[in-house]
């Protein structure tokens, strides 16, 4: 104890402050033989303490081997909160991140295993880039829902190596857990779940492979498949065991997002989707671009842009009916998206009747042009699962009449105001 007090004394003095040995092992004492702390992180808690008292940034104490930096260790070896180590690592994830104090947050792994990394803000640390391999020096191992992650902080450094490191992508932990979807309620969460995808969604987001609702008998949930996930793309209308997804909160939602540790696998049963639906009466007031008679790519269902889908490139598209409504109840409005279906009975159009006269036209817009003009101005009840902007429409009804309490109650609104 008293040589590692010498050379926290001896660093001080080297930066030009003098700290009694006396009060250097009285710390040191307490923390290893009263609270039982490991001797190596009672040196550091004292560094820490004198550094701040001093007001020294960690950056210029530990600046050699002896004071800085951590051991090298396989991602497989980090089992423990709060351990100082080093990594060998390759980036291969990067994840989406809104948080203010957060640089960059994702995966990062070796030929033992990956890890979640969090480099915040104030560290002030370069960023690195997916694919890339590091030395990253002086992480802190940190716990967190029964999974371990590293933190890199001000103490910490990343230097670019040469060379490839083959990454087993398996999570160090315990595995997910299987939950109810009714029971993802918490950011942050491991999870895995066993669910019917009940809708995938049009999606034209480079980074985004697929998007869409997955349920089971207590709920739904919106997923996120990412491009670097690697994953096999999934149907709508079949059932699936998805391992290690993270739930994330996004404007007051929780969704989960799949990535590389994520796994897909096709099961046969069937899984009764429990939906809560909301329902929305309003006058139908537009009708957005992207409805009428569109073309899907036939490997993803994709809508196409100008005749490429994001995903698979020039395709020969497979065509479809939709509506993107806006619906308005004289307080707010509301986005709704139709299918084919729904399209077909409020629009009195078939799919082969819109492409028939598209063909004559030799324009797809006469299809929306026709449904703008049949379908706004009137009053409609959608009735679907809401989620984000859209209610993904079950049902909707013509109103034959108008709510006359509706009226009464607008007008007084108009009054007062």
């Amino acid at each position: 104890m008293t040589e590692i007090a010498i050379s926290i004394k001896d660093r001080f003095s080297e930066l030009g402050i003098e700290i009694p040995i006396e009060d250097i092992e009285e710390r040191l004492d307490k923390l290893a033989n009263k609270f039982k702390v490991p001797m190596d992180e009672a040196k550091r808690s004292v560094v820490n303490y004198f550094l701040k008292e001093h007001d020294i940034a960690r950056s210029d104490f530990y600046t050699s081997q002896d004071y800085g930096e951590s051991p090298i260790v396989n991602v497989i070896d980090i089992t423990e909160d709060g351990k100082w180590v080093s990594v060998r690592v390759k980036i291969t994830q990067i994840w989406d991140n809104d948080h203010e104090s957060i640089s960059q947050v994702g995966l990062a792994g070796d030929e033992t295993g990956t890890i979640k990394f969090t480099k915040w803000v104030g560290a002030e640390l370069p960023d690195m880039e997916e694919g890339k391999c590091y030395l990253i020096t002086n992480v802190v191992s940190k716990e967190w829902n029964g999974r371990i992650n590293i933190d890199l902080n001000k103490t910490s450094s990343i230097k670019e190596i040469e060379g490839e490191i083959e990454v087993v992508q398996s999570m160090i932990g315990s595995e997910s857990p299987q939950v109810n979807i009714t029971d993802i309620n918490e950011n942050g969460k491991w999870v895995s779940i066993r669910g019917k995808v009940t809708q995938i969604w049009d999606n034209d987001h480079e980074s985004i492979s697929q998007v869409g609702l997955v349920g089971d008998e207590t709920g739904t949930i919106k997923f996120t498949k990412w491009i670097g996930a690697e994953l096999p793309d999934m149907e709508e209308g079949k059932c699936y065991l998805i391992t290690n997804v993270v739930s994330k909160e996004w404007n007051g939602r929780i969704n989960i997002d799949l990535n590389k540790t994520s796994s897909i696998e096709e099961i046969d049963e069937e899984i009764d989707v429990r939906i809560s639906n909301v329902t929305f009466t309003g006058v139908l007031v537009d009708i957005q671009s992207g409805s009428g008679l569109i073309k899907r790519c036939p490997e993803c269902n994709r809508s196409l842009t100008k005749g490429a889908c994001t995903e698979h490139g020039k395709v020969d598209g497979v065509y479809d009916l939709r509506i993107k409504a806006v619906l308005d109840d004289g307080v707010i409005t509301q986005d709704a998206l139709l299918n084919r279906e729904l399209t077909e009975n409020i629009g009195e159009i078939t799919l082969d009747d819109a492409i028939a006269m598209a063909a004559d036209a030799l324009d797809q817009a006469v299809v929306l042009d026709l449904l703008k003009a049949k379908l706004i101005g009137k009053y409609y009840t959608a009735i679907g699962p809401k989620m984000e902007r859209y209610i993904l429409v079950n049902s909707i009804d013509q109103e034959s009449q108008v709510d006359s309490a509706l009226i009464d109650s607008l007008l007084a609104e108009v009054e007062v105001a």
